[in-house]
């Protein structure tokens, strides 16, 4: 895999298709995309986190959408891109572009819900977060 990170919005990966992704009709299987979804935002936010300390906080999907474009098939290669849109309160909206070469094949938007990791209820997000997220 590898990762790009434009820091002033986009976070990417690279990856290619492996055929456990494949369904029986030779294309990547819908329910991948979802997990793709999930597996870059949490990678985009470990990237953002690196150098500070916000391991007490958890992020979770209260809501998916995805619009299916293209497909893929075995051995594609895929770039992932995503960024966070409209933040505030408990929620933090991120949009997802997985693309086949220059094709969009897909894209999500997914709201998420930031929650303390002690109590696992919803916390608010901080100015110092919304800048993280979004560091223009």
């Amino acid at each position: 895999m590898f990762v790009t990170m434009n820091l002033n919005e986009n976070f990417s990966i690279k990856r290619k298709v492996v055929k456990e992704e494949i369904d029986e009709l030779n294309h990547v299987n819908n329910v991948v995309y979802l997990q793709w979804v999930q597996d870059i935002a949490k990678l985009h936010w470990k990237e953002l986190t690196k150098n500070n300390d916000y391991k007490n906080l958890i992020w979770v999907v209260i809501r998916h959408e995805i619009n299916y474009l293209g497909e893929a098939t075995l051995n594609d290669e895929i770039k992932l891109t995503t960024w966070v849109g409209e933040t505030g309160g408990v929620k933090s909206i991120r949009h997802v572009a997985i693309y086949k070469g220059e094709k969009l094949i897909a894209k999500a938007e997914t709201t998420w819900c930031l929650l303390n990791g002690k109590t696992f209820r919803p916390t608010r997000i901080t100015e110092s977060i919304v800048n993280l997220l979004s560091p223009l």
